[in-house]
């Protein structure tokens, strides 16, 4: 504290140093260390002024809390250090700004009090901080697994939809096969044996209509649950592959299609699995490439519909996504005795070639 009767220049600077010493209070959470050091020079030069350093006493315990509380414990041992060093630094210079031996031991004790409430409550933050984090990774787990339920269930329902198409193949083959072999009996006998012509006819007549009510039946169950029971909108194909590119190059893909040749008529099935196929492969690009452009290549013959897919993206060398799609694509070209290949290109980007054959007596 200032002397009585002090005045002048020397007063004031006192005063500025209080000032200057516990401005940065404000400040101490987000700079505890810098405040700290900042505490220590305005000290020593109020020291230096030959005065008691009763008036910092307060301001400098709050400061080594603050770092003991908010910085790890190397740092704050540091700032301990150095503050217990500057105390006793002062006596030793001037012991008139600190008092007696016991005044120093009291000032000393006090300084590291400071810290062990500061370290403390930085210790039960840190608990606190890792139980939170605990308790977080616990729920994460739980969503995670929760979705690879999901998934299992999502999964087991698709192979059993795939069970289900494969029975509707076999049902649908099967009464094909006798309509076809009762059509031929019939226009056979028509003329010589109108008994068995007509025999014939309703035989095809049962079975087509036992044909059309278990494909209706089984097509109800491979329906998704939220999909609509019919929809007027016409199964898309080749011809929208121009509306498709727009759709990818919206998502981040330049997009190029070219078109050889003149198309013909193709079978929807066909047409609809050579629009697939297209479409899986750029998605392929936008989930997987990067930045990149596609060049669809559309070419159109007699027999056949060569498709190719490229891009210049990343990942030369590396497989799409899980190889899921890749899988189907080759599944929707085999259905119609085509061929597909598929990989990573030698100077980077990827490629998907896709030949199917054209059966004209198919045709839509």
């Amino acid at each position: 504290m200032l002397p009585p009767g002090a005045g002048g220049p020397r007063t004031a600077a006192a005063y500025a140093l209080v000032v200057a010493h516990n401005l940065p209070i404000a400040v101490r959470r987000r700079f505890p260390l810098p405040v700290l050091a900042w505490a220590l020079v305005t000290g020593l030069a109020f020291a230096s002024l030959g005065l008691n350093l009763v008036p910092l006493g307060l301001s400098i315990l709050i400061y080594v809390y603050s770092v003991a509380s908010l910085c790890p414990r190397r740092v704050s041992l540091a700032g301990l250090a150095a503050t217990e060093a500057m105390i006793i630094l002062i006596f030793l210079a001037r012991p008139k700004a600190l008092g007696d031996w016991s005044s120093l031991l009291g000032d000393c004790l006090a300084v590291a009090a400071a810290w062990l409430l500061g370290d403390g409550t930085r210790r039960r933050q840190e608990a606190v901080a890792a139980a939170r984090e605990a308790v977080a990774a616990a729920r994460e787990r739980a969503a995670e697994l929760e979705r690879a339920r999901e998934e299992l269930a999502r999964r087991a329902v698709v192979e059993e939809r795939l069970r289900i198409a494969r029975e509707l193949h076999d049902v649908v083959a099967h009464s094909m096969s006798i309509i076809a072999v009762q059509s031929g009996v019939g226009a056979h006998v028509l003329d010589s044996q109108p008994e068995e012509a007509r025999k014939a006819l309703a035989a095809v007549e049962a079975t087509s209509r036992q044909a059309l009510t278990e494909m209706r039946r089984l097509l109800g169950v491979l329906r998704q649950e939220a999909e609509p029971s019919g929809s007027l909108t016409p199964s898309p194909g080749l011809a929208e592959v121009d509306a498709l590119a727009a759709d990818v190059a919206r998502a981040g893909a330049r997009v190029e299609v070219r078109i050889e040749g003149t198309r013909p008529e193709l079978p929807l099935g066909l047409d609809l699995s050579a629009y697939r196929i297209v479409q899986e492969a750029l998605t392929n690009v936008v989930r997987h490439a990067g930045p990149a452009t596609a060049r669809v290549r559309i070419r159109y013959a007699p027999d056949t519909v060569d498709i190719e897919v490229v891009d210049d993206g990343r990942g030369a060398g590396t497989e799409r996504g899980d190889g899921h799609g890749i899988v189907g694509m080759r599944e929707r070209a085999a259905l119609y005795g085509g061929s597909l290949d598929a990989g990573p290109l030698p100077g980077g980007g990827f490629r998907v070639a896709v030949r199917l054959p054209v059966d004209e007596g198919l045709s839509a």
